[in-house]
C-alpha cells in the first residue's frame, strides 16, 4: 500500500507539471507520512546524497559552459567547426554537430548544449535556408553527444553512486560519443542531399587556417581537460575549476567577451542551475532510499531475472526500462534511483560496470530528446519559436540513428572498454 502511494503521488505531480524534484520530495514525504516514519530522515538522506566530493565538479563544469558561452568561445567553436565542414551538403548542419562535440566535451551537460549551440544555430541555420525544425532537431539530438563525450555530469553521479572510477567512465565514453557524432552527421548529410539543403563555398587555405588560429583557444580548452584527466595531473573536480578559470582568462583578455560588471549574473546563473541540481540529487536520493528499504531494486532484479537470464535479453531489457524512464524522467534522478539497482543486475549477467554506466548514459540521453517529455526538446523549441509537434516529427531520423548507435555500444562492449583498458590498464 505504502509503495502504491509513493509511485502514485510521484506520477500524479510529475503529469500534473510538477518539477520532478518536488515531485520526488513531495511523493517521499507523503510516503514517510503515512509509514509513521520519523521525518528526520529526510535532512539526513538529503545530505547524504550530496556529501560527495565528486559532486564539487558540477557548478565547476556548468560555470565553465556559462563563461563560454557569454565569452564568445561557443561562437568560435561553431565557426571553425563550419570552416572545416560547411563546404559540404548541409554544411551548417554538420558544423553543428561538430560544435556540439566539441562543445560537449567543456560544458558535460546535454540542456546546456542545447540552449547555447542553438541560440547561434537554429537562427543561423534558418537565414541560410534551413527548414528552422530541422535546424532545431539537429541541435536536439547533437546535444546528446555532451554527457557522453568526457567530462560528463551524468557519469560523475554514477560513479559517485557505485564506486565506480569516474575517469575510467570519462574515458570509456569517448569512442561512442565519437560515433554518435559520426552517425548524426551521416544523417545530416542523407537528408540534407534528400531536401536539397545548401551548401557553402569551399574555404580558401587562408580562411580556413584564419578561424583555426581564432578557434585555437577554444580547442585547447578541451585537449588541456582531457589531458590532464587522463595523463592523472588532476581529477575530474580539479579539471572542472581549471575549465572555468581558462573560460575566465580566455573569454576577458583573448576573445573579450567577458567583462567583470557580467561576472556577478553569470555566477548567479550558475548558482541558481547547481542549487537546483542538487536539490534534485537530494530528493532523488531520499526517493532513492526509500526504495531500497523496501527492497524495490531486489523486487525489480528478480523480475527482470525471472523473464530471461540470457545476457542478450537481459541487457535489451535494460535498455527498454532506461529509455522508457529517460523519456518522461530528469536524467540525474534516473540515474540516483534506478542505476544502483539495474548495475546489481547488469553485473550478475557480465556486464563490465564501466560498460553498463556508459550504457545507462548513454540510453537516458536518448531520453532527452523523446517525445512527449523530453528536455532538450522543449529547450530548442523555445529558442525556435517552434510548436513541439513539429520539433518532435523533426527528430524522428534522429532518434533512429542514436538507437542504431544505443544497440552497438550495448552488445559491443569493446568500443566503452578499449580506451580506458588501452590507458589505465584492465
Amino acid at each position: 500500500m505504502e509503495m502504491l502511494l509513493l509511485f502514485g503521488v510521484f506520477l500524479v505531480l510529475l503529469l500534473a507539471g510538477i518539477p520532478i524534484a518536488f515531485s520526488l520530495g513531495i511523493a517521499s514525504m507523503s510516503f514517510l507520512l503515512f509509514d509513521g516514519t520519523s521525518l528526520t530522515v529526510v535532512p539526513q538522506r538529503m545530505y547524504a546524497g550530496i556529501d560527495t566530493f565528486v559532486l564539487l565538479c558540477i557548478p565547476g563544469f556548468i560555470l565553465a559552459g556559462n563563461l563560454m558561452n557569454v565569452g564568445n568561445i561557443t561562437e568560435h567553436i561553431v565557426r571553425f567547426s563550419n570552416a572545416v565542414v560547411g563546404h559540404i551538403r548541409g554544411g551548417l548542419g554538420l558544423a553543428n554537430v561538430g560544435g556540439s562535440m566539441i562543445f560537449g566535451g567543456i560544458s558535460g551537460t546535454a540542456v546546456a548544449d542545447a540552449a547555447s549551440i542553438g541560440s547561434v544555430m537554429i537562427p543561423g541555420m534558418s537565414k541560410a535556408g534551413y527548414d528552422k525544425p530541422f535546424s532545431a532537431a539537429v541541435t536536439a539530438a547533437s546535444s546528446t553527444i555532451g554527457p557522453i563525450i568526457p567530462p560528463s555530469v551524468p557519469m560523475i553521479i554514477a560513479g559517485s553512486l557505485t564506486g565506480v572510477s569516474v575517469g575510467r567512465m570519462f574515458l570509456a565514453g569517448a569512442v561512442p560519443g565519437l560515433l554518435l557524432g559520426l552517425a548524426m552527421m551521416i544523417t545530416v548529410y542523407l537528408l540534407a542531399v534528400r531536401r536539397g539543403y545548401p551548401k557553402e563555398e569551399r574555404p580558401t587555405l587562408r580562411h580556413l587556417l584564419r578561424e583555426g588560429r581564432t578557434a585555437f583557444w577554444a580547442l585547447m580548452m578541451t585537449a588541456i581537460i582531457l589531458y590532464g584527466i587522463i595523463g592523472g595531473l588532476f581529477t575530474p573536480t580539479e579539471a572542472s575549476i581549471v575549465a572555468s578559470l581558462y573560460a575566465l582568462v580566455v573569454g576577458m583578455y583573448v576573445y573579450k567577451g567577458l567583462s567583470w560588471r557580467k561576472l556577478p549574473s553569470i555566477l548567479f546563473d550558475t548558482v541558481l542551475t547547481s542549487s537546483a541540481l542538487l536539490l534534485l540529487v537530494g530528493l532523488a536520493n531520499l526517493f532513492g532510499w526509500i526504495m531500497t528499504t523496501q527492497q524495490v531494486p531486489q523486487m525489480l532484479a528478480d523480475v527482470i531475472l525471472t523473464i530471461s537470464d540470457n545476457p542478450i535479453v537481459v541487457i535489451l531489457i535494460l535498455n527498454l526500462i532506461l529509455l522508457f524512464v529517460g523519456t518522461f524522467m530528469e536524467t540525474i534522478a534516473a540515474l540516483i534511483i534506478l542505476f544502483p539497482a539495474l548495475m546489481g543486475v547488469a553485473t550478475g549477467v557480465g556486464m563490465d560496470p564501466v560498460h553498463f554506466a556508459v550504457m545507462a548514459v548513454l540510453n537516458l540521453m536518448i531520453g532527452l530528446t523523446t517525445p512527449p517529455v523530453g528536455v532538450c526538446l522543449f529547450v530548442v523549441a523555445g529558442i525556435g519559436n517552434l510548436p513541439m509537434l513539429k520539433v518532435a516529427r523533426a527528430i524522428v531520423p534522429f532518434l533512429i540513428c542514436n538507437l542504431a548507435v544505443l544497440l552497438l555500444v550495448s552488445y559491443v562492449p569493446t568500443l566503452s572498454l578499449w580506451l580506458p583498458n588501452l590507458i589505465l590498464g584492465e
